[in-house]
């Protein structure tokens, strides 16, 4: 009994992992799945699956960017609290820290920036805000962690993902063959009718 809740548990809990993307349920007795309401001919459910194949691939496409994203956010994090941390060690010391700060494209400024105990950071949309050198570490810690968090979980969706492409081709073609077989079934019965 502590199995089947066990593993009823674990069921559930893959559910909830890929919220959003529906599972495709393998047709094993092609038969049985043409004879369903709603089932009418092979086209209908060709064009079903097809469908669904299509919103898989935007699922996919979404995916994809928001990866992107993450990927290219998660250097930049790092290479802030780079920044961070060597400026906490120059913030006790009195002589200027040298640096050249991007300005634009492969265009950079040199400057000297004074020893400080504050920063801003950029945190999008417009704005900008004012932190102690500890709590911009902290903030950018729990970035960081959330976007690999984040980086790990779309690895495991796109991987679902797959399967489901797969297991929607397979269908796809299961269907197709079951259609063909019918249809040379029946051109079968109809030449030995007319003979």
């Amino acid at each position: 009994m502590a199995t089947t809740i066990e593993s009823g548990n674990a069921g559930a809990a893959n559910k909830k992992k890929h919220l959003g993307i529906p599972e495709a349920i393998f047709v094993e007795d092609v038969d049985a799945f043409m004879k369903q309401p709603g089932n009418d001919t092979a086209d209908a459910v060709l064009r079903k699956l097809d469908e669904q194949y299509q919103k898989y691939k935007y699922m996919e496409l979404n995916l994809a960017q928001k990866k992107l994203r993450l990927k290219s956010q998660i250097p930049q994090i790092k290479q802030t609290l780079e920044i961070l941390r060597h400026m906490q060690t120059k913030k006790d010391t009195t002589d200027l820290m040298e640096t050249h700060f991007l300005l634009a494209d492969n265009v950079y400024c040199k400057a000297s920036v004074p020893p400080t105990d504050k920063v801003c950071l950029w945190l999008g949309a417009n704005v900008m805000l004012e932190y102690d050198i500890d709590e911009a570490q902290a903030l950018l810690e729990k970035n960081l962690a959330t976007a690999s968090r984040n980086l790990d979980s779309l690895e495991e969706d796109l991987d679902f993902l797959r399967d489901q492409f797969t297991t929607t081709e397979v269908n796809m073609a299961r269907v197709y063959n079951w259609d063909v077989k019918r249809r040379s079934k029946d051109n079968l019965l109809k030449s030995a009718e007319r003979s």
